[in-house]
């Protein structure tokens, strides 16, 4: 799908309502409701979180930390945002949900206040499951209600790399540096599913979502994202040049 981010009009689209897994675009939904606890005054990000061993023995991408060590929250979110980390996601739904479960049906339940009607979680994070499903509308909606709610978080999702502990953290967004204008979103990938990607991009006045679910790999889904983007400039760019000259 491709998306004007402003007015949520939707520019293209194909099988938009085809169920899939989310692999890691999960984590967008996990870091909205961080956001929200934190608009609302309920923690900070100042807040220490305890590593505790169920996110130390947690698969996939990860911030290798050890268990009792005590981390900022925002150190874990930016760990989320650009590394994709499981770890850190699993210790921050412990922190803010009390236990993973609870914070899952969190998930759930702003998935439905959201009209994502083909969403279900059942992790934070998004490692595989064939439980865990969603579709590319769905997470057009989350995603672009979680940008115009928490504007700011572009500042991390845009972070290309940073250092944790000694060890350098990379974003698998590969457009952040080779397409101009591209300022997020999320990346993800489960074997089952393929290789996903949510571009956000802004020329000017122009601002746009695209969303690739399920491709072949990761040059693949870059390609899309970028065709796409291409797409949406010189679309909505014709549409204000004529708002301009009154045609």
């Amino acid at each position: 799908m491709l998306v004007e981010l402003s007015t949520g009009k939707v520019l293209y689209q194909q099988d938009a309502d085809k169920v899939i897994q989310p692999a890691s675009l999960s984590k967008i939904m996990s870091l909205y409701l961080i956001a929200e606890d934190i608009e609302k005054h309920k923690a900070r990000y100042s807040d220490l979180v305890t590593i505790s061993a169920n996110a130390v023995h947690t698969g996939g991408s990860k911030m290798l930390f050890e268990t009792g060590a005590q981390y900022e929250v925002f150190d874990l979110v930016k760990g989320m945002a650009v590394h994709s980390a499981n770890d850190a996601s699993v210790a921050l739904a412990e922190h803010f949900g009390g236990n993973v479960n609870n914070f899952v049906l969190r998930m759930n339940a702003k998935a439905s206040q959201l009209g994502m009607k083909h969403t279900h979680f059942v992790n934070p994070h998004g490692l595989p499951s064939k439980k865990q499903t969603t579709t590319a509308r769905d997470i057009c909606k989350l995603s672009r209600d979680y940008l115009r709610r928490f504007p700011n978080s572009k500042k991390i999702h845009s972070i290309e790399s940073f250092t944790f502990n000694n060890l350098v953290l990379t974003n698998r967004n590969d457009l952040l540096h080779d397409y101009p204008g591209v300022d997020g979103l999320k990346t993800g990938y489960v074997g089952a599913a393929g290789f996903h990607l949510i571009a956000t991009a802004n020329r000017g006045n122009v601002k746009l979502m695209a969303v690739v679910l399920g491709a072949e790999n990761r040059r693949i889904r870059s390609q899309q994202a970028r065709k796409l983007l291409d797409y949406g400039f010189v679309k909505v760019g014709e549409k204000h040049t004529k708002n301009r000259i009154g045609g």
